[in-house]
């Protein structure tokens, strides 16, 4: 699905993969909703985290 984006994302590419803003993928990220890491103050958001974020959101509606 994202097979362009390399396997460990920044704030920057989920927002431009999921066509949201910076501040909303953090948002997700502070409430659980997207699964990431922190190495200092850089989020780090595995490829994967973002595929099953978007997988899990489909089965909610």
């Amino acid at each position: 699905m994202f097979d362009h984006y390399q396997d460990v994302m920044d704030v920057y590419d989920v927002a431009e993969a999921l066509c949201i803003g910076k501040n909303r993928v953090y948002e997700l990220l502070g409430n659980g909703s997207l699964k990431g890491f922190r190495i200092g103050r850089v989020w780090k958001i595995p490829r994967a985290a973002v595929e099953e974020y978007i997988l899990t959101q489909s089965r909610l509606k």
